[in-house]
């Protein structure tokens, strides 16, 4: 499932974030004499920056978590470890590797830290590796490039037979730095999960989303510093930075010139709102793979294209449900800190342990090749360790948490939230039965449409 995504999930590496793309880069008569090598080039002009990447997220594929139940809290968690059903596997089970034979003779070289901005190829310098070798390895212009050569950046077999990345660390790539591109940051983005739009199911293009329609870069928003990322909160993405970002920074607390509207903010998220769509898989089955085209399985999927899926609507107040079937938003209606937020529901298939009732991870290779998913879970139980265990089938359900495809022409308005079949499920969030009619009735919005409407009709 991770070969489709041989790029990896990196928004900023290590040059200059602030530098304008078009702008030319200080060092170009340097680089076109000594050619570029890597970070040590970049370190001419940016010293130290290496060192404190490799203390990111997106070196680490993991950090300490304060917000999810029933995790260790002086643990790291993240792709480098986690296992939940929209993935199943992780960087240690999955490390970079070459597949068993399929029934053709044929194999593939696989991994999930395929996404990691380093070449994990000897294991010296992978997920969560230091020192000199590992800062050496750093993949600065995948992020940074606009002249990137992305077919360089994929799997393949070293002079020892070893698996390991690729890079384009060309003097063309190096001349064209800057700050990153909606393409850098979306080139692995859009295709994490195992293929385009698969995981997050959305489109950042000025048709699906207002703010590339202004013109702005992921980078905007998510304005890294010392290339830690600020993230927002999401029940299912757990490793951060430590630093977060809200539509609140931008918009603040009263971003309407309506008072009317306003008022809702307290208690309702902007994404509510503005992100009435989603898109991408709702549901996977890792007990049966599919067979493609090519000869290859991958496990039995259920996609929507962006702006198909209705999400569903709960509190949330930033911490997280987490058991064996169940990842979710915790918060409640007499939380002060809750708001209500849109989600995608994603309900998948996988093995869980029979002893003790854990999900079970896999190890893709062997499922790849030739769909026996139960090779897969022996050889993922043979890496952690784990010496008894019965695999039986289970579901587990995840919310995902809306943030993109913002927009304004059709965010929802009165009638969508307040008439009896709108998408609000009152009842759920903690209405009354009286408080629910009354929030449902034309009253509460009639008058205010109807001052609106006569508005643009004069207009």
């Amino acid at each position: 499932m991770r070969t489709k995504r041989f790029t990896l999930l990196v928004p900023t590496v290590a040059l200059l974030a602030s530098a304008a793309v078009a702008a030319e880069h200080p060092g170009k008569e340097y680089m076109e004499k000594n050619g570029y090598n890597g970070p040590s080039t970049c370190e001419e002009c940016h010293p130290g920056t290496a060192k404190k990447f490799l203390d990111t997220v997106h070196w680490k594929h993991a950090s300490k978590v304060t917000n999810v139940d029933n995790v260790d809290p002086a643990a790291e968690y993240g792709m480098k470890n986690r296992i939940y059903t929209f993935c199943n596997g992780n960087d240690i089970v999955n490390n970079l590797k070459e597949t068993p034979k399929n029934a053709a003779g044929k194999t593939k070289l696989t991994g999930c830290n395929t996404c990691h901005p380093g070449d994990p190829g000897d294991q010296l310098h992978g997920v969560g590796s230091t020192g000199p070798a590992a800062e050496a390895s750093i993949d600065c212009l995948v992020c940074h490039s606009s002249e990137y050569d992305y077919s360089k950046r994929k799997p393949m077999k070293n002079d020892k037979d070893a698996v390991v990345m690729g890079q384009d660390r060309s003097v063309k790539a190096a001349l064209a730095v800057g700050k990153p591109s909606v393409k850098n940051c979306m080139t692995c983005h859009e295709t994490a999960g195992g293929g385009a739009y698969i995981k997050r199911g959305f489109v950042f293009s000025k048709e699906n989303d207002v703010h590339a329609a202004k013109g702005m870069v992921c980078a905007d928003c998510h304005k890294a510093k010392d290339h830690k990322i600020p993230t927002g909160f999401d029940p299912n993405n757990w490793a951060n930075d430590g630093v977060r970002v809200s539509c609140l920074d931008c918009h603040g607390q009263k971003p309407h010139k309506d008072a009317s509207l306003n008022k809702h903010t307290a208690r309702i998220a902007c994404q509510t709102c503005h992100i009435p769509r989603t898109g991408g898989a709702f549901s996977k089955d890792f007990t049966v793979w599919s067979k493609g085209a090519d000869g290859f399985y991958e496990p039995t999927t259920l996609n929507k294209e962006a702006n198909e899926t209705m999400p569903v609507y709960a509190w949330f107040n930033g911490t997280v449900a987490n058991t064996p079937h169940f990842i979710g938003p915790k918060g409640d209606r007499k939380d002060k800190k809750s708001k209500i937020y849109p989600f995608k529901i994603y309900q998948a298939k996988a093995f869980y342990n029979k002893l003790g009732g854990k999900l079970l991870s896999m190890d893709f290779a062997q499922p790849m090749a030739t769909g026996d998913t139960l090779a897969g879970v022996a050889s993922a139980a043979k890496t952690l360790g784990i010496k008894s265990y019965q695999p039986v089938p289970g579901w587990q359900t995840i919310y995902f948490a809306s943030s993109h495809l913002v927009t304004k022409a059709k965010a929802l308005s009165c009638e969508n939230c307040h008439a009896p079949n709108g998408v609000l499920n009152l009842k759920a969030l903690g209405y009354t039965d009286e408080e629910t009619a009354k929030l449902t009735s034309p009253a509460i919005y009639f008058d205010y449409n109807v001052k609106k409407q006569k508005e643009n009709e004069e207009w």
